[in-house]
């Protein structure tokens, strides 16, 4: 399976794992340890941006406790029809990029972002497209946080197809991005996921 295809099948995702999905769960645990993230580590006027969205869980969670400079982008069109229908307010106060991440990061200016984040979402990038993690970087001016499936130790570079369907590639994000300059300030291990905050070179923080 090459780069376009993962694009594809993420495209036109329905059912498990859709934006529809996620919307019906709503913001988690996940949501809640974000938020406390940003709130220790940004102004509430910082500019925010999710990698693959989805339908907005996590940003309607920030924007709910006082972010408002937020923004996504999301891959599968029907997402953002789903975001309208259960976070109006997210819809209509945030920017919203209809694209593979692949196709909008380059679009963005250096530093364009406070924060940078993703939610199980870098994991199905293709190795083919790995050049767009320094584009991430170049774009992030201070945080940027991943909670991605890190898979077990020595397990980079292997890809697991979850339930035989779409694939995942195990990475390890500490190495990835402390290679592009980024410090790692903080990381825990949860059941699934790993979470990581990482600072840009010179933008401090603790």
């Amino acid at each position: 399976m090459d780069s376009n295809e993962v694009r594809r099948q993420w495209a036109d995702r329905s059912g498990e794992y859709s934006p529809e999905y996620y919307a019906y769960y709503g913001p988690d645990e996940t949501s809640e340890s974000l938020r406390g993230i940003f709130e220790d580590r940004l102004d509430r006027d910082a500019r925010v941006l999710e990698l693959g969205c989805s339908s907005g869980r996590h940003l309607a969670h920030l924007y709910e406790h006082g972010f408002e400079n937020l923004s996504g982008v999301e891959i599968n069109a029907d997402a953002f029809e789903t975001m309208a229908a259960t976070y109006p307010d997210l819809a209509a106060g945030g920017t919203f990029h209809c694209d593979a991440i692949e196709n909008a990061v380059t679009d963005f200016p250096d530093d364009r972002f406070d924060a940078v984040y993703s939610v199980e979402t870098l994991q199905h990038i293709h190795p083919d497209a790995d050049w767009v993690f320094a584009e991430l970087a170049r774009i992030t001016a201070d945080l940027l946080v991943t909670v991605e499936n890190e898979g077990e130790d020595g397990d980079e570079a292997v890809v697991n197809y979850v339930q035989d369907d779409f694939p995942l590639y195990y990475r390890d994000w500490n190495r990835v991005f402390t290679e592009l300059g980024f410090d790692q300030a903080d990381v825990e291990s949860g059941e699934r996921d790993t979470v990581r905050i990482f600072h840009a070179p010179g933008a401090g923080g603790s």
